[in-house]
């Protein structure tokens, strides 16, 4: 069963119920030493895969200003030249960064380097406005984020932003935006079959949000092309151990999630989908408000990621395997060393 678009919260508006995540395409930059991209990128290709993406219906394109300390944003702002309103664009705003010298400097979660950053980002995606706009400080206090509320209210009223959401994994985060911020549409969290996020799915229905996924491919793992050997080179961020970083430690797959991905690829791929195709599968059949927003820098990925809409969510017997899965795995964590990884992990940073 097919499924194409989803509603974006409670702004009414329609997007793709697949969107691209748009990090790795922002290319190489690092906080200190500590690399933040995927490694060198090909901007033509990204540029590519972008354009493909939207010739197979793929509406939402999720960014944020300090990807590639704002080359991801120039370059998805170059990929949508003459096709803006075919597009629904998300960003992203909290952190701060050097863009010449391609370097995470910081955070700013100030009002006037909020007006500042909306500026900036509208200039480098070469756009009138911003379909969705996210506070990237995932741990921020909610005192904080209240003070900004008035600004985001602003930016709308003023028609340079849509509707604006909060990328966080504090289920006491999102509960509170979704009762007190009147543009507040979604919610951006960590969301896959090796993750799941019961709680923050309960507050997205009961607020009218949008739950838009990131990682619903655990950074590569649910792709199938890594495995127990695969090592992962010093410039992407994944090759090299951060705290935030849950998925793979010093540039390998960690193995209790290799174990996980074995132990689901039966019931994902059981009706003919490629791993990466069951996963989204998954996410769709969890709930109906979820849109994943799986990383592509290649057109050959995007192709793989948006055969997945005409497939749809799992059947319910497929579905119901994985869980089954799921279940045994978990109670074999209470007895192996990976007990402190499941049922969930320390919240990470919302570096993503």
């Amino acid at each position: 069963m097919a499924v194409t678009t989803r509603t974006l919260g409670r702004s009414g508006i329609e997007v793709s119920a697949l969107g691209m995540g748009c990090w790795a395409i922002g290319g190489p930059w690092a906080e200190g030493v500590q690399p933040l991209g995927w490694g060198a990128v090909d901007d033509d290709e990204s540029v590519r895969a972008v354009r493909r993406a939207l010739d197979l219906g793929v509406t939402l394109f999720d960014t944020a200003d300090t990807y590639g300390a704002g080359h991801g944003e120039r370059v998805l702002g170059r990929a949508l030249a003459g096709r803006r309103d075919e597009a629904v664009i998300a960003t992203k705003w909290g952190y701060t960064f050097d863009e010449d010298a391609r370097q995470a400097t910081g955070e700013d979660h100030s009002p006037e380097y909020l007006r500042r950053a909306v500026t900036d980002s509208l200039r480098r995606l070469d756009t009138d406005r911003i379909d969705l706009y996210q506070l990237h400080l995932g741990d921020l206090p909610v005192p904080r984020v209240e003070a900004l509320l008035g600004v985001c209210e602003d930016l709308v009223a003023d028609g340079l932003v849509r509707a604006y959401g909060w990328s966080t994994d504090r289920v006491d985060r999102a509960t509170w935006f979704g009762q007190g911020a009147r543009h507040a549409t979604a919610v951006q969290h960590t969301l896959s079959v090796l993750r799941d996020a019961p709680e923050l799915l309960a507050v997205c229905d009961k607020y009218d949000l949008a739950s838009v996924n990131r990682s619903p491919l655990g950074m590569g793992l649910l792709t199938g092309k890594y495995g127990a050997g695969s090592t992962l080179p010093r410039d992407d961020v994944r090759g090299a151990t951060a705290n935030w970083l849950e998925w793979f430690r010093s540039g390998r797959p960690a193995p209790e999630w290799l174990r996980r991905v074995g132990a689901v690829r039966a019931a994902l791929t059981a009706d003919g989908r490629t791993l990466a195709q069951g996963a989204l599968g998954w996410i769709w059949a969890r709930s109906d408000r979820t849109v994943p927003i799986p990383g592509c820098r290649t057109v050959a990925q995007v192709e793989e990621n948006a055969a997945a809409l005409a497939l749809g969510p799992l059947a319910p017997d497929h579905f119901a395997e994985v869980e089954l899965q799921l279940a045994a795995i978990r109670a074999a964590a209470l007895r192996f060393a990976d007990r402190p990884h499941w049922p969930m992990p320390p919240t990470p940073s919302a570096r993503p």
